[in-house]
C-alpha cells in the first residue's frame, strides 16, 4: 500500500512518494463538502413547506453552512500542525458525517440550521487539511498529477448540484441529500485511518488567538457582506458588513507581520507564484464561479426555458470540465505555467463574450458546444491556478500556504455569485438593453468578460519559467 511518506533507509530521512489513492481519498471527501454548499438550494421549497416556513427562511441553512465553513479554515491549519493532520482530517470526517445525520433527523428550521453549522465546520477543517496531506506528501515532480485530483471536485460540484439535488428531492425526499453522505462518509473514515501516514503534532506550537480573531471575524463578516449583497442589495448592512470585514483584516494582517507567532506565515506572499493565486487567480475564480448562477437563469429568466432544460444544458459545462481534464497536465508540461494561464483566461473571456451573444433562437447545439468549451478552458485555468500556488513553496510555509489559499478561495466563490447579482440589477436599472428579457444577463457576462481580462494581465507578468520545477519536463519521471 502507497503512502505519502516512506523512509529511506539509506539516509534514515523522509523520502516522498506519491499516493494516487490518497489523494482520491481526499477529492472524494472535497466533493462531498462542495456538493453540499450548494445542493440544498433546489430543495428549499419542500423544506419550507416540511417546516410550514416561508421559503425565503430555509436560506439561512445555506448561509450558515457557508459561513461556518469560511471562518472555520483559518483555525484548521493551526489544528493540524497542533494536534495532526491525520487526526484532524478523521475528526473532520466524522463530524461532517454525523452532522449530515443531524440535518436529515432535524424536525424545524433551528435544528436544521445548527446542523448545518456543525456540518460546515467538519467541512472547514477537511477541504485545507485534505490538501495539506496530499501537498506534504507529493514531490514536485508529481504535483501537477495530484492537483489534477483535487481540482475536479470544485469543477464539478456546483455544475452538479442542482441535477442532484432536484433528484434526491424529486423521487425520494430532501433528507436524502444529507443521508447520502452517510455511507460515502464512512467509507472516507475507514479509507482515511488505513491511507494517511500518522505524523505527530508539534505539542508546543501556540495558537494567535489575535490573528485567529481578528481573521475569523474578518472572513465571516466578508462572507456575511457578500451573501447579503447577493440578497438584499439595497439594505445598508450588506457594505457596513463587509466594510468591517476588510478593516478586520487589515489589522489582521498588521497584527501578524510584527507577532512572533502569527496564525499565518504572509511570506508566502513573497513567492510570485503563490501571489499569482491572490491576484490574478483570485479575478479568475471569482468570474468562473459566476457562471453557474448566471447561465441558469439566463435560460430560465431571459429565454423562458423550463429548470430541467436550462440544468442539462448547463451540463455541457460539466462535460467540458471532465472532457478537457486528461490533456491539462501535458499542456502545462509542454507550454508552460505562464502561457497556459494566459490562454485560459482569454480563452474564458471570448466565451463569456460568446455567451452575451446567445439567444432563445441560437440553434442549441452550437449553445451546447460553446458551454462545451467554456468548461473546458476553465478546466484548465483552475487546474494551473492550483499547481502553480505551490510551485515554489518552501515545505516550512506550506501549511500557511495552503490555509490562506483555501479562504481565498471561500472569499472569491462567495464573491463570484455577488458580483454576478449585482451586475444583473445594474443592467437592468439601467434598461440598457429595452426589450430584450435577457438583457441584464448580456451585460453581465460582458462585464465578467473584462474582468476576466485582469487575470489575463496578471499573467503576462508572470517570468516566462514561472513553476519550472513542477512544469519542466524532465520532471515527468521520478
Amino acid at each position: 500500500m502507497a503512502t505519502s511518506n516512506t523512509v529511506d533507509e539509506a539516509h534514515g530521512g523522509p523520502v516522498q512518494v506519491w499516493s494516487p489513492r490518497l489523494a482520491l481519498l481526499v477529492a472524494a471527501t472535497f466533493f462531498m463538502e462542495f456538493l453540499d454548499g450548494t445542493v440544498l438550494t433546489t430543495a428549499i421549497p419542500n423544506i419550507a413547506a416540511d417546516f410550514r416556513v416561508p421559503a425565503a427562511d430555509v436560506n439561512i441553512t445555506m448561509t450558515a453552512y457557508l459561513l461556518t465553513v469560511a471562518m472555520g479554515i483559518p483555525l484548521s491549519g493551526w489544528l493540524a500542525e497542533r494536534f495532526g493532520a491525520r487526526r484532524i482530517f478523521c475528526l473532520a470526517i466524522a463530524i461532517f458525517t454525523a452532522a449530515s445525520l443531524a440535518c436529515s433527523l432535524s424536525q424545524d428550521l433551528v435544528a436544521l440550521t445548527l446542523s448545518r453549522t456543525a456540518q460546515g465546520f467538519g467541512g472547514a477543517m477537511m477541504v485545507p487539511v485534505g490538501t495539506l496531506l496530499v501537498l506534504r506528501g507529493t514531490p514536485k515532480a508529481d504535483l501537477l498529477r495530484a492537483t489534477a485530483f483535487l481540482v475536479w471536485p470544485g469543477l464539478l460540484a456546483p455544475v452538479l448540484a442542482p441535477l442532484v439535488g432536484g433528484a434526491l428531492t424529486t423521487y425520494l425526499s430532501w433528507h436524502w441529500i444529507f443521508l447520502i453522505n452517510l455511507p460515502l462518509g464512512v467509507a472516507a473514515f475507514i479509507a482515511a485511518l488505513r491511507l494517511v501516514p500518522a505524523r505527530a503534532g508539534d505539542r508546543g506550537r501556540r495558537l494567535d488567538w489575535l490573528g485567529l480573531s481578528l481573521t475569523t471575524l474578518g472572513v465571516g463578516a466578508l462572507v456575511a457582506g457578500l451573501e447579503l449583497v447577493s440578497a438584499h442589495p439595497s439594505a445598508p448592512w450588506a457594505a457596513l458588513s463587509a466594510g468591517f470585514g476588510v478593516v478586520a483584516v487589515a489589522c489582521a494582517v498588521i497584527w501578524m507581520r510584527r507577532t512572533r507567532n502569527p496564525l499565518f506565515d504572509l511570506g508566502v506572499f513573497s513567492t510570485r507564484t503563490f501571489r499569482a493565486m491572490a491576484t490574478g487567480g483570485f479575478a479568475y475564480r471569482l468570474t468562473i464561479s459566476s457562471v453557474p448562477f448566471l447561465l441558469p437563469l439566463m435560460f430560465q429568466a431571459g429565454f423562458g426555458w423550463s429548470p430541467l432544460h436550462a440544468g442539462a444544458m448547463v451540463a455541457a459545462v460539466f462535460i467540458g470540465n471532465i472532457g478537457i481534464k486528461p490533456a491539462t497536465t501535458p499542456l502545462i508540461r509542454r507550454f508552460g505555467f505562464k502561457a497556459v494561464l494566459v490562454f485560459a483566461s482569454l480563452a474564458s473571456a471570448a466565451t463569456f463574450v460568446l455567451c452575451a451573444l446567445l439567444t432563445a433562437e441560437t440553434p442549441e447545439p452550437l449553445t451546447f458546444a460553446l458551454l462545451v468549451c467554456s468548461g473546458a478552458f476553465r478546466s484548465i485555468g483552475f487546474s494551473a491556478y492550483a499547481s502553480v500556488q505551490y510551485a515554489d513553496i518552501a515545505p516550512a510555509q506550506l501549511t500557511s500556504a495552503n490555509t490562506v489559499s483555501a479562504t481565498l478561495v471561500q472569499l472569491a466563490t462567495a464573491a463570484g455569485i455577488a458580483v454576478g447579482a449585482l451586475l444583473i440589477r445594474l443592467f437592468d436599472g439601467l434598461n440598457s438593453f429595452p426589450a430584450d428579457a435577457a438583457g441584464p444577463f448580456r451585460g453581465a457576462f460582458l462585464a465578467m468578460a473584462v474582468l476576466m481580462l485582469a487575470s489575463t494581465a496578471d499573467s503576462v507578468f508572470l517570468p516566462r519559467h514561472a513553476g519550472a520545477e513542477v512544469s519542466r519536463r524532465k520532471a515527468q519521471r521520478v
